[in-house]
Parts: C-alpha cells; structure tokens; sequence
C-alpha cells in the first residue's frame, strides 16, 4: 500500500472514531443529560410547529432570561457544527453543499422525532433551523480549512 493511500486510510478511520465520539456525546446531551432538564417521558412535554417562534422568544426575552437563551439558540447551532464538518470527510463521493445540508437536516430531524417519541426535551421546529445552520456552518468551515490548505502547498511549491 502507498503512503499516501496508507495515511488516508488511517485518517478516514480517525475521522469515524471521532465522528463516533461526537454521535455519543450528542446523544447523552439530546436525551439523558438530567442537567438540562433531559428526562424520559416527561408529563408536561412541550413542542413548537412553527419557524421561528422559539427564535424570537428567546431573542425578545433575553435580559429576562438571562445567558440560558443565548446558550440555547448558540447550543444548537454549535451542537451541529461537528456534523456539517465531518460528513462530507466521511463520505467522500457525496462530499457536496446539498448532501452535508440534507444529511444534516436529516440527523436533526431523528433528534426531533426521537424527542417527541420519548417526550424528552421538546420537538422544536426552530432547532430543525438551526442545526441545520450549524451544519451549514461546519460544511463552510472545512471548506475554509481546505481552500487555506491548498494556499499553503501552493507557497511552499
């Protein structure tokens, strides 16, 4: 095997441990995480069917809620940023804006279905939006990595 197809090979493996890592840890955080209110089957559950209602109560009520809204809507934007970076390394063929934005959406919509089933956290359509946008975000920010990559070899050489 040649060393580059070798170190790919490895860095492929890494990346799907780590992508691992990352479903693990955001799934404790999503559905058993007891200090942000995560517990299975809740009386009083919750749910949001419309865009941006939950946006704009957090936003319009903010010094009323003080840090706890801006972690909210920042939480879940960033909570999907690793998503939007890791899929299109993942899966190199489909490594396209569309498909990292659907796959995206699509792992976001599992969360909010499971939510909903389990009556743990709440079915909000505002966070279909916004991880999206964090998978968006970290679909830009390896598209970044890779154009300053590309400007480095072309110095060197």
């Amino acid at each position: 095997m040649k060393k580059n197809a070798k170190n790919k090979s490895c860095a492929l493996w890494g990346g799907r441990v780590l992508f691992l890592i990352y479903l693990a840890g955001l799934c404790y955080f999503l559905f058993f995480a007891e200090n942000y209110g995560r517990v299975i089957g809740q009386e009083n559950y919750r749910y949001n069917l419309v865009p941006f209602r939950e946006i704009e109560r957090f936003w319009t009520y903010r010094r009323e809620l003080g840090i706890h809204s801006i972690y909210n809507l920042a939480g879940n934007v960033l909570g999907f940023v690793p998503a939007g970076f890791f899929i299109p390394i993942l899966w190199e063929p489909k490594r396209g804006f569309l498909f990292t934005v659907c796959l995206t959406f699509q792992m976001s919509l599992l969360v909010e279905i499971l939510q909903l089933v389990f009556r743990v956290g709440s079915f909000d359509v505002d966070d279909l939006i916004l991880n999206t946008l964090g998978g968006i975000l970290g679909y830009l920010l390896l598209t970044l990595i890779g154009k300053w990559r590309e400007h480095e070899k072309t110095k060197i050489l």
